[in-house]
């Protein structure tokens, strides 16, 4: 497998702490807006370090891919037909959504990607 993606040394280094056994990192993406710390995609599940927890209280939730319903790319597009620079993912799993919004609309697709191809 090729080296990680990752936006931010520190993120990814928490994802390699939490690792189960023979699971690897594919991607660590740093996240937008309130709340969402960063995402990490690993050959097992998705992990989100949501931060929206009153008194500085952090949380890692682990989502494993056989959970997830399904996932959609949510794009901001200008009526010229082009992309703003972020984008959002929506991972649903049971009756919640998980909603991440990144920098660029490349990290959106490939989250998407990658959580399609491991969660079908």
């Amino acid at each position: 497998m090729t080296a990680p993606i990752y936006d931010s040394k520190g993120q990814l280094q928490q994802i390699q702490s939490g690792l189960l056994e023979g699971e690897q990192i594919i991607a660590v993406y740093d996240a937008v807006g309130a709340g969402t710390g960063f995402i990490g995609l690993t050959t097992r599940r998705v992990i989100i370090q949501d931060k929206s927890f009153v008194g500085k209280r952090v949380a890692i939730t682990s989502i494993p891919y056989a959970k997830v319903s399904s996932v959609s790319v949510v794009s901001n597009k200008s009526w010229a037909g082009q992309f703003f620079s972020t984008g959002t993912i929506a991972i649903s799993v049971g009756t919640h959504t998980y909603e991440v919004e990144f920098r660029g609309s490349e990290k959106t697709q490939h989250v998407h990607n990658v959580i399609l191809h491991y969660a079908s």
